[in-house]
């Protein structure tokens, strides 16, 4: 099936919680902009976003942290659509070094995974499989 990826550097507008901690929700936002771009790619629609079935945070977010979110389509039902999603840390930033320092990593760092299903119903769908 197909993929669809983004890259956003977190702010401080994203941070939440002290010591500029990014809130979770943040990471579930992107998976849910990879979720639209997965369904208008398969159904020529943005379809809605029913349930999440799985979330686990694995490691901590910061303001200045480039996070790539990355999605699958793994099951395709009549309507729904079962999808995964992991986001990765690919640069951190470095407010030890100083205020604007940062690093790109060697290996990325798996910060979310979780697992989905979306909706498009029958009315809606345009095209099947992608």
């Amino acid at each position: 099936m197909e993929k669809a990826i983004i890259r956003v550097r977190m702010s401080l507008h994203d941070a939440h919680y002290g010591g500029n901690l990014v809130d979770g929700a943040r990471i579930l936002q992107l998976f849910g902009d990879v979720a639209t771009e997965l369904l208008i790619r398969h159904d020529g629609d943005e379809g809605l976003f029913r349930a999440y079935d799985n979330i686990e945070f694995l490691a901590p977010v910061y303001a200045g942290d480039y996070i790539e979110a990355i999605g699958e389509i793994v099951e395709v039902g009549r309507t729904s659509r079962k999808m995964v999603f992991e986001a990765r840390k690919v640069i951190t930033a470095r407010p030890d070094i100083s205020d604007s320092a940062a690093e790109v990593l060697e290996e990325p760092i798996v910060v979310c995974r979780a697992s989905g299903t979306c909706v498009v119903p029958l009315d809606k769908q345009r095209k099947r499989g992608g």
